[in-house]
């Protein structure tokens, strides 16, 4: 389990996170919401051991991070990154056979292709596997990526904004597939999102951060509120429930604008 021990991180004389504390449940989702700015990624990062606090600590299942070599990091957390470097001249497969990089470095065994394979067949990549990265469509791309965080094979998975590019076909897909990792094979699951009705449908923990603070956090039922989600993003929403669904409509606002 990940607990976060009074975080901070400063740049300069300005703070993105200040004296963060939360604790994110074994084999679940947990969606970190809540407007740009707030520090969603910056914390991500941290517990991705990209970035490092400026103070406090992280603990995984007791252990400081710090502690923990990369490699041996690399093969209990696996990170997808918002920004993706789309230069690589690799194919799907060529790059979802790195998310093996910690077990054999470089060297796969037929252990690793089985597990690659899987990884492309899970998302459903098969026909595009062996097309090159940079002729692909950025949802393509954002699904091949997630292809080799899946294929690291580790039981934390940290996703930051993985509906970025997505469809509505696809985003749904990505969150079936995140549910079934969860459910069936025990992963747990961080991910940083925008979409407040994904969040709303599809976690079993919800923490929203605003100005560099936990703001509020707990089940869905408990956040997905419509005082909590407007103080949260001061606008207003309305939340209707049918058959165990949420939806959050957030569309149509007092005006802001006025003729000048």
């Amino acid at each position: 389990m990940f607990e976060i021990q009074n975080i901070s991180k400063k740049y300069a004389n300005k703070f993105v996170l200040k004296d963060v504390s939360v604790s994110f449940p074994q084999t679940s989702i947990t969606s970190l919401i809540g407007p740009n700015g707030a520090g969603k990624s910056t914390l991500l990062m941290m517990i991705a051991k990209l970035i490092r606090p400026s103070s406090g600590k992280i603990l995984l299942n007791g252990s400081d991070i710090e502690s923990i070599s990369f490699m041996d990091y690399a093969k209990k957390v696996a990170t997808q990154l918002q920004s993706l470097d789309n230069k690589f001249r690799l194919t799907v497969r060529e790059l979802v056979e790195f998310g093996r990089f910690p077990y054999g470095k470089g060297f796969l065994n037929n252990q690793d292709k089985k597990i690659t394979e899987e990884a492309i067949d899970f998302l459903k990549l098969n026909e595009i596997a062996n097309e090159p990265l940079y002729e692909l469509s950025g949802g393509q791309k954002q699904m091949s990526y997630l292809a080799m965080a899946i294929a690291q094979d580790t039981p934390y998975l940290l996703l930051d904004e993985p509906l970025n590019n997505l469809d509505m076909k696809h985003s749904v897909e990505l969150m079936q597939a995140l549910h079934y990792l969860c459910t069936t094979k025990k992963k747990t699951i961080i991910l940083v999102i925008h979409d407040i009705n994904f969040a709303s449908n599809y976690s079993d923990y919800i923490v929203a951060l605003k100005e560099g603070t936990i703001f509020a956090q707990g089940t869905p039922a408990e956040i997905i509120k419509n005082t909590t989600l407007s103080d949260l993003y001061c606008i207003n929403f309305d939340i209707f429930q049918k058959n165990n669904s949420i939806f959050c409509n957030y569309f149509k606002q007092p005006e802001a604008y006025h003729e000048i």
